[in-house]
């Protein structure tokens, strides 16, 4: 399934996404903004992309990195595990967070707007630094009065640091985390887990913690992947997905 190339409107002019649409649309369908890794928009996280499409979901992945001078769609998997994660981290240091989290609210705004979208039907679901950017533009939807209907957060990087915006974060959410991630200590996860779930008062947000997983176990690079925990955390997306936010398959 290919993409095609949308303009998301923003406060600082057009930002460039790549838009995925099911097959056969005959009715407008739930939409999902995938927010990407440290690496961009990947093979890997277009793939993820094409999935979701594939379940009868709209997609729109903004290209974050298309801020930068020189702009960037991604980066290349590295064969040295350190210099690539080194080359990735430091793009994000380059896009201010505000920016990229505005950037992340137009881009709920533009998939809202497209016709073939049920624009009381929209998600988040994001990656390693997509994953922190998905909670905050959650909690800023929130603030907002334009709720998004589920979050899904893959090891949110950023977590740590958004904490305190946890209470305004209380849609049905998923949040995927492994036990041997070392940039993300356990302690830690723990703090987050009691964070966003409102010390288990919040039914409607599941952690799920994977044994043995360390951070980024979803990437496919052989220095990062978990493949017993990456089956198992799309499996539970999609069911979270379908129940939450049903689109035909």
């Amino acid at each position: 399934m290919s993409a095609t190339t949308l303009p998301i409107p923003t406060d600082a002019g057009d930002l460039p996404g790549m838009l995925w649409l099911p097959e056969n649309l005959e009715e407008p369908v739930p939409g999902l903004v995938v927010l990407q890794e440290i690496f961009g928009l990947s093979a890997s996280m277009q793939q993820r992309c094409a999935d979701l499409a594939a379940r009868g979901y709209a997609v729109l992945a903004p290209q974050l990195f298309a801020r930068l001078d020189p702009p960037v769609a991604g980066i290349e998997d590295g064969e040295e595990l350190e210099p690539w994660l080194e080359e990735g981290m430091a793009l994000t240091a380059r896009l201010p967070w505000e920016r990229a989290e505005a950037d992340a609210l137009a881009a709920i705004g533009a998939l809202r707007a497209h016709g073939a979208v049920d624009a009381e039907r929209v998600g988040l679901v994001g990656f390693c630094y997509g994953g922190g950017l998905a909670f905050s533009a959650a909690a800023s939807a929130a603030e907002e009065d334009r709720p998004v209907s589920v979050l899904v957060s893959y090891y949110g990087s950023a977590l740590p640091t958004l904490l305190h915006r946890a209470p305004a974060v209380d849609v049905p959410s998923l949040h995927h985390f492994g036990t041997a991630d070392a940039f993300i200590p356990l302690e830690q996860v723990e703090r987050i887990r009691e964070a966003v779930t409102a010390g288990g008062d919040r039914e409607q947000v599941r952690f799920v913690l994977h044994e043995g997983a360390g951070h980024a176990f979803d990437n496919p690079h052989p220095g990062l992947h978990h493949a017993a925990a990456s089956e198992a955390a799309w499996r539970q997306t999609l069911d979270v997905l379908a129940e939450v936010l049903p689109a035909r398959g």
